[in-house]
Formats: C-alpha cells, structure tokens, sequence
C-alpha cells in the first residue's frame, strides 16, 4: 500500500477535531480537500477507515491506519525537534495521551510543564478503568491505567498508587454519622460519586456492609467540583490524599473510617515507539509518580 502523507494527516486531523469542517480548519485547507484525501486513503487502503459521524470515529482498520499516521507525524516532529526545525513559538505537534480526572486533577500537569515548550499535549480525560482501550483504538500514544497488563504493541510501568479516604465535613459526620459509619448511617446519608462508572464509593460500601445499600447520590463528574460538594456538605466521598491534604489539615475534612482507605494502583503505558518526545514524557511522569504516589499501595480498582 503506497501511503501519502497528506491524507495521513487528514486521517489524523479529521478524528482529533471530530468533523471534516474542523479538520480543514486545523489543516488550512476546504473541507472538500479533505474529503477528498480521506477518499483516496481509503481506496489506497481498500478499506473504510471512518464512521462519519459527529464526532468523527475510525472503524477497526482506521484504528490500525490512525496509528501508524500518528507514529509517522511523532517521529516526523521529533526529527524537526532534533535538526532544530521546530517552530520557535512552539510546539506544533500535540502528543495525545489520556489521563484520568483525579491524577489531572492534582500531580500530572505540573509533571508536564517543563516540556511545554516543545512539546504539545492533548489531554483526553477518561475513566482510567477504560484509558488502554484508547490505546487499543489509536486515539492516544500513552496512558495513565489500572490495567498492568501491556496493551498489544505497548509497554507498561508500574507509577504507585493514589490513596482514597471516606471523607465529609465535621457537621454532616455529626448529622449523618452521629453513631459511627455503621450500616445504616450508610445507607441514609447522602454520598458524592463521580459519574455512572465512579464504583469507588460503592466498593467502599460494600466492603462496610453485608447486604447492598443504596445510599441517595450527588453526581459531579469534575475532580475539583467532587472536592468542593464535599467540602460544601453535600455528601461524603472518597477523596484522594493528594487532594484532602489541606482541606482536612484546616479542619474543612475529617476522615470518617480510618479503616476505609483504598488505595488505587496505576501504571503508564505507552507505544513501543522509539520517540525521543514520548520518552521525555515518560520520564517526567514516572518521576512526579515516585514523588506523589504511594510506592507500597495496598491494591484495589478505582474511581475514574
């Protein structure tokens, strides 16, 4: 199959940006031009390489094309990078990872500063129970996930883990939990829980419980806003350390089980491409890990 780089990059452009109107404005060309290279990519391929919906998805065999347009484009940047080509207002290619909320939330972009300036990033949020399968699909070229077992075609290292704790303000603990958390207390008071895949309060409860409960549930699907419901007495939550810190330190928090922490165990995993640039990334997010992470964490599946 004979590839043409352009129609590489429409391929790229047109599942980043999510339509062909998009895509044509990140490439500076009409969106029939990229219509057109897509066509000719496909027929190049013998393959439909896109669902052309809104946003924008690759079929199977895109997944596999995608990947090998966003290799091509790293390796192509990073080549610039080392002839020293780059553009001197920044970086112009952006290295697609997937992170979940709560470690974007508090220790990795500060990890990522120090390379702003030659390389871009573009963040995709997502539950880190399900960032592999945007390895698996070629949407990004690394990922902070629980899972340990190395994607096909990625290697895998393990960073530490993120610990939660049971935590709400001293007059909801008084409200709700005058006796303690016991079984019923739980099943009454209200809790905050991230969005439909957060299961980490709900492990919590059923580690403290015999039978199922359903406690009534708040639903912020933001680290920051999660934060703050707790911290406004909307509910208690598992909160990370890395976040809890303060607040509990000034009295905002209190821990309500000293036994009910959970630690949430995650690993970095990247493509098994030689690149300078994800490397460099690599590095700056395994140090920041030894850093914040707990090293010996007691394992269990986490929250987003």
């Amino acid at each position: 199959m004979d590839f043409d780089l352009a129609q590489l990059r429409a391929l790229d452009a047109a599942v980043t940006e999510g339509t062909f109107e998009a895509a044509a404005r990140a490439l500076r060309v009409t969106p029939s031009a990229v219509s057109q290279r897509l066509k000719a990519l496909e027929a190049a391929a013998g393959r439909v390489l896109l669902v052309r919906t809104k946003p924008i998805r690759v079929t199977a065999s895109g997944a596999v094309v995608l990947r090998m347009a966003r290799e091509i484009e790293l390796l192509a940047a990073d080549t610039a990078l080392e002839l020293g080509s780059a553009e001197p207002s920044g970086p112009r290619f952006a290295l697609p990872l997937a992170v979940n909320a709560d470690s974007l939330a508090t220790w990795v972009l500060p990890a990522l500063v120090p390379l702003a300036d030659s390389i871009g990033f573009q963040i995709h949020r997502e539950d880190q129970d399900h960032t592999s399968d945007l390895l698996r699909e070629g949407s990004v070229m690394a990922a902070i996930t629980t899972q340990s077992q190395p994607v096909p075609g990625c290697r895998a290292v393990r960073l530490g883990g993120m610990r939660y704790r049971p935590m709400a303000t001293p007059g909801f603990a008084a409200r709700w939990f005058p006796d303690g958390v016991t079984p019923a207390a739980l099943g009454a008071a209200p809790v905050v829980v991230f969005d439909r895949n957060d299961d980490l309060q709900h492990r919590y409860l059923r580690r403290r419980t015999a039978k199922p409960i359903d406690p009534p549930a708040h639903h912020i699907p933001s680290s920051v806003d999660f934060l703050t419901a707790v911290r406004l007495g909307l509910g208690w939550g598992m909160l990370p350390d890395l976040q809890s810190d303060h607040p509990e330190r000034t009295g905002e928090v209190i821990d309500l089980d000293p036994r009910g922490a959970i630690d949430v165990v995650l690993h970095w995993q990247q493509w098994k491409l030689r690149s300078a640039s994800l490397d460099r990334v690599a590095d700056v997010v395994l140090q920041a890990a030894q850093t914040h992470l707990h090293q010996n964490p007691r394992p269990h599946s986490p929250r987003k």
